[in-house]
């Protein structure tokens, strides 16, 4: 069993004790690469030095730095976005959107790419808001509307990271046309999918299940009214008010992209789009930049505390406890105290009592 399972042994009786060098190691390297130790890694263990803070913390920034760090984008950054496998997509329609099979493929690789960089170059984690960067190939560049580098046009097997995109509609997470994409149905978008997604999985807010007998919304708005004005009839009734005020103005916000992730400003009929919103809390905000701005000001912990949830949850391997809520808040103040760099979080991660012990037997077995 242990060839094929990451076995711990956890020592009897119910206090917590260290997990060995070894079972460090293989925590370590399955939390950064999805695998197991290499050499250099299994030889500190071995020799019984990891656990020696300085040591540890010297192999996390030393693997974050290395190219195998993808798996972790992968394996935590797209599977977080809920765009992993967007590649393999196969429900929007062919005769609303004809490029789309053509381009899924770029789509899904760009949330990778960003990810991979980030943790590589130790970046901010507010870049998932606010990045004036991304990566593109000459598909996606074209899907963008861009103008790509000269050396995009030889291949699409050609990346690069593309700076100043802010300017051009784009930046960040929600800019990513694999957010936008995945967040939309099959022939139009939906700004309750789109407003419910960033409610949830970016600022960590639970919502209530909607309530039974509510109405199935059309595929396609009816003649006349755009997708803004048939989720805001839907909105009206009730029993649904008061979760669609929480969540509509976030994708409202987001209208200004199709269900495939391109600009516009207008939609398939021909009807100019609206991104004027107001928050639940009473913010007016419009499109992609006065929500980018809303999230970084008045959001901005719920974000950063959301993401250390996140990264601490997929480290560990289950999910986050009552007993994990110090640590995360004090990842969230560390985090504003060191320019909110993406290593700060996983350091902490990495040193934490709940990374480096295990339960006791007992414990385990109740």
């Amino acid at each position: 069993p242990a060839f094929l399972y990451k076995l711990e042994q956890p020592t009897p009786g119910t206090a917590q004790s260290p997990v060995s060098d070894t079972e460090l190691a293989t925590r370590l390297s399955y939390f950064l690469w999805s695998s197991a130790p290499d050499a250099e890694l299994s030889a500190l263990a071995s020799a019984g030095k990891l656990r020696q803070p300085a040591v540890l913390a010297s192999q996390m920034r030393r693997m974050l730095q290395d190219s195998r760090v993808r798996r972790l984008a992968v394996e935590f950054g797209a599977q977080w976005l809920h765009t992993r496998d967007l590649d393999k997509l196969d429900e929007k329609s062919d005769r609303h959107f004809p490029t789309f099979k053509a381009v899924r493929g770029a789509l899904n690789e760009e949330p990778i790419r960003f990810f991979t960089d980030l943790f590589q170059n130790n970046g901010s984690v507010l870049a998932l808001l606010d990045a004036d960067y991304t990566f593109v190939n000459a598909t996606l560049a074209k899907h963008y509307g861009m103008t790509p580098d000269s050396r995009l046009l030889a291949s699409a097997s050609v990346w690069q990271r593309v700076d100043g995109v802010r300017a051009q509609g784009r930046g960040g997470v929600l800019g990513f046309g694999a957010t936008l994409a995945k967040q939309s149905g099959a022939s139009r978008t939906s700004p309750i999918l789109r407003g419910n997604w960033l409610s949830e999985t970016l600022l960590g807010e639970r919502l209530p299940r909607p309530p039974k007998g509510v109405p199935v919304l059309p595929e396609e708005a009816p003649t006349g009214l755009t997708e803004r004005a048939l989720i805001e009839r839907h909105s009206g009734d009730p029993k649904c008010a008061g979760c669609h005020a929480r969540i509509d103005p976030y994708g409202f916000a987001l209208e200004g992209f199709d269900a495939i992730g391109r600009r516009r400003t207008k939609d398939a009929a021909g009807l100019v789009i609206d991104t004027r919103t107001r928050t639940a809390d009473g913010t007016t905000l419009d499109g992609l930049d006065g929500l980018r701005t809303y999230l970084l000001t008045t959001r901005r912990e719920a974000f950063e505390r959301q993401f250390g949830r996140k990264l601490l949850g997929y480290a560990l391997g289950r999910s986050v406890q009552l007993s994990d809520q110090p640590l995360i808040d004090e990842m969230v103040k560390q985090l504003a105290a060191n320019e909110h760099r993406v290593g700060t979080a996983v350091e902490m991660i990495v040193r934490s009592r709940q990374f480096r012990e295990i339960r006791g037997l007992a414990s385990a077995v109740d």
